[in-house]
């Protein structure tokens, strides 16, 4: 059997589970930044899901103008951990390349989230579901931020909001601009 063979699975496994957990770390901190209703099931969930690791760092790290420095420290560890396990046994690995690679994949993370909300929202809109729905609900508050200034700009056309459809085009040419400058440093 190749060296390979176990550890690729293994890695793959510990990169789904620590993917999962930034994932909900990212949600934890645009939820905060958003003041979504703590009460919302998926918001209590997300709350109790990094309770225990932020509230040991947070007396370290505070919140500042909304954004929970705790979680954002947690997030950079856990992506440079994973940086680690994945370059493990690489001689060119270097700490500093890990940073930028985590740096990186963070901001990608964050905006494909802006990105998928957004688009799930128009898409939710058109349904129109018709009774509340919680995560719905905090759906439209993670992507209320984005959105307003893009509402602001561009006029409802014969009833039609685009500014979603413009937000989407403008998230896509900031990762075409941030992603590759980032991914040069290393």
């Amino acid at each position: 059997m190749p060296a390979g063979y176990l550890s690729n699975p293994l890695v793959f496994i510990i990169n789904a589970l620590v993917g999962a957990y930034v994932f909900i770390l990212i949600l934890r901190v645009l939820l905060q930044y958003c003041q979504a209703d703590s009460h919302n099931p998926l918001s209590a969930f997300i709350i109790k899901a990094t309770r225990w690791p932020l509230q040991m760092l947070k007396r370290i790290f505070p919140t500042i103008k909304g954004i929970n420095l705790s979680a954002v420290f947690l997030m950079v560890v856990l992506q440079m951990l994973m940086g680690f396990l994945i370059t493990l046994g690489q001689a060119n690995a270097s700490v500093w390349a890990i940073f930028i690679w985590s740096l990186t994949e963070l901001i990608d993370s964050i905006i494909n989230v802006f990105i998928f909300s957004i688009f799930v929202t128009v898409l939710l809109s058109w349904l129109n579901p018709g009774t509340y729905n919680p995560i719905v609900a905090l759906l439209y508050k993670i992507t209320e931020p984005v959105l307003k200034p893009f509402q602001r700009w561009v006029p409802p056309i014969g009833g039609m909001d685009l500014s979603p459809m413009v937000a989407l085009l403008a998230l896509q040419v900031l990762k075409m601009l941030l992603i590759p400058p980032l991914f040069a440093l290393m």
